[in-house]
Order: C-alpha cells, then sequence, then structure tokens
C-alpha cells in the first residue's frame, strides 16, 4: 500500500467547504479552558462538515487578541489564536462559529432555531451513545463541558436530553476533544 498525497485526497478549499452541504449538527463548548482542546474540534468539525461551533464563556474564540500592554481584549487565554491554530491547522478559518456568554444563551438560541440539544455528560438517565440513532429529519446540537467541571447543570437542565458515552475503565471521563470526535462520527455514520 502507498499513502495517498494530499492532492490525491482531492480536499476541498475553504471557500468549496463554506459553501458545500453540511451536516446538521452544532457543537457547543461549555466553557472549555483548553485552547488545544477548542482546535481540536474545530479540525474534527471541518473533517464531517458540521454546520457551525458555538463558542461559550471561558471557551477562546479564534480571533482573540492582545492589545499593545499583552493584555487581552477578552478575559480568556494568552495569545488564543495561535494556540487554537495549532491543533484546528485552519479549520477555525473553514468552520462558521459563534460566541454566547453562556452556553444557556446558546441553548435559548438553538431551541427557537429548532434544534433538538443534547448535554454530553454523565447524568441520571441519559441515553448511552450506542442506544442513540439520530432521525435524519431533525437538526442537533451537542453540548461537551469544561475539562473539569463538565456541563453546567443549568445548561443541562434545559437540553432536551444527554448522550454518554459507555466506559469500561477505571477513569470516569474523556477528554473533551476526544468525547467530540466519537459524538460527531456517531452523528456521521
Amino acid at each position: 500500500m502507498k499513502k495517498t498525497s494530499i492532492i490525491e485526497m482531492h480536499r476541498l478549499s475553504v471557500d468549496e467547504f463554506r459553501k458545500a452541504e453540511k451536516m446538521p449538527l452544532i457543537v457547543v463548548l461549555d466553557d472549555v479552558r483548553s485552547l488545544y482542546n477548542v482546535g481540536s474540534v474545530f479540525r474534527t468539525s471541518d473533517a464531517f462538515r458540521v454546520e457551525a461551533i458555538y463558542l461559550c464563556g471561558i471557551t477562546a474564540t479564534p480571533d482573540e487578541v492582545c492589545s499593545a500592554d499583552g493584555t487581552l481584549l477578552r478575559d480568556c487565554t494568552l495569545k488564543a489564536s495561535q494556540e487554537i491554530h495549532k491543533t484546528a491547522l485552519g479549520a477555525e478559518d473553514s468552520v462558521v462559529w459563534r460566541y454566547f456568554k453562556t452556553a444557556d444563551e446558546a441553548v435559548g438560541q438553538l431551541h427557537e432555531d429548532g434544534y433538538e440539544i443534547l448535554a454530553v455528560e454523565q447524568c441520571h438517565g441519559s441515553t448511552m451513545l450506542n442506544d442513540f440513532c439520530p432521525d435524519a429529519t431533525k437538526k442537533y446540537a451537542v453540548v461537551l463541558g469544561n475539562e473539569v467541571k463538565g456541563v453546567h447543570q443549568e445548561v443541562i437542565d434545559k437540553c432536551d436530553g444527554c448522550l454518554e458515552i459507555p466506559q469500561y475503565g477505571t477513569k470516569h471521563s474523556l477528554n473533551v476533544s476526544v468525547t467530540a470526535g466519537i459524538i460527531i462520527w456517531h452523528f456521521a455514520k
């Protein structure tokens, strides 16, 4: 076997990507602290043509810049755009994104726009991912939470349900970017 070259892959340009049909899925990041996780979610969302990413709360955005004295124009981590780019590899330019002050605000907007919203969290009554079959006639949004605290309870309360990834080891959680990859793949297949 021979590896496929980049030219042979016939990838879309950013303009072609923007015009291409998208999977009716929006990924909501609720206070995700790691810039590398944010970048990784952008890259995975590009790979599967996710409709959009909603960045909420302390989650950094790709366009954050520092003022001349080095302070951020928004309260986040220094050099956010470069750090996100390090893992997104340009996907921050192709995938549509929007910032909300809170995930609660984003969920409200998504309900108004007709999305079924599912928190990805370990909850009483959550649906195991392997038992969940997306309805092709619906638009979905999935909410992924902070690396330590998960999805805020007030956000879970406003979701239409919760999805949980079965886990069989000693750890109780997965990295948020790994979780995003598993969830997005499940919707894509």
